[in-house]
């Protein structure tokens, strides 16, 4: 596993006063960005491919990659405005060439997310971990370890696996069948993202595991509250990581 694709073409709306005029993904927590955090990360899992997608403030991306020249690229999303994050993916379609870790770029996480997913024995496997309480939750169901479903709301649900972290492993295969998928879906919208809209519909012909880790530290950083929590509780756990 040597390539990672981090979408980071949102515009933050809820998080607007804390990065007016950057993306979200250069939020500041404990001196470094999160980019700049999940980069490092990256590279010390042996990943030497980072392609970023990017929309709003693109060029703060642009110009992060000149600095990390030879590890990192980035693509454009046009229309980051008006489309979901399957689209922003669907944008890195001519790049790559083989399985790839995928992320978002607001997280904050602990190295051993990239590890088990890297060392798991199927080849595309979404992580999850434990009960978080942050608010806005993705809930997973996968009775018998592979991905069946997944939403906000768990009345929809059967029995919850776990929350969803917002990184994959994705294999070349499954990355063809999501192409297939997209180029039809997007006849009607591009509003659509990558995980309801193309991973839970890719599984009912594909496996995907879904490996939970209980105690992962990690955040998504999607609003104010969100960014409190992952100051006052997640870094300082993160500090020992």
């Amino acid at each position: 596993m040597k390539t990672a694709v981090i979408l980071a073409a949102g515009m933050g709306k809820r998080l607007r006063e804390a990065h007016t005029d950057t993306p979200k993904g250069f939020l500041q927590l404990d001196g470094r960005s999160l980019i700049e955090d999940s980069i490092f990360r990256l590279e010390q899992a042996g990943i030497t491919n980072i392609i970023i997608v990017t929309g709003f403030c693109a060029g703060h991306y642009e110009q992060l990659a000149m600095r990390k020249d030879g590890l990192v690229t980035t693509v454009h999303n046009p229309r980051y405005a008006e489309s979901g994050s399957f689209y922003s993916l669907y944008c890195a379609r001519d790049l790559i060439d083989e399985g790839f870790l995928l992320l978002e770029s607001d997280l904050i996480y602990e190295s051993r997310a990239l590890d088990v997913l890297i060392g798991h024995e199927y080849s595309d496997a979404v992580l999850l971990s434990g009960p978080t309480g942050a608010g806005d939750e993705v809930f997973v169901e996968a009775p018998t370890g592979l991905l069946v479903n997944m939403s906000k709301d768990r009345s929809k649900l059967g029995s919850v696996a776990g929350e969803l972290v917002g990184i994959s492993k994705i294999s070349r295969g499954l990355f063809a069948l999501l192409k297939h998928m997209a180029a039809e879906a997007f006849e009607s919208t591009l509003q659509l993202d990558y995980e309801t809209d193309g991973l839970v519909a890719a599984a009912t012909s594909w496996e995907i595991a879904c490996p939970a880790v209980s105690d992962l530290i990690w955040a998504e950083i999607d609003d104010p509250g969100q960014l409190e929590r992952a100051r006052e509780h997640v870094l300082p756990r993160l500090r020992l990581d």
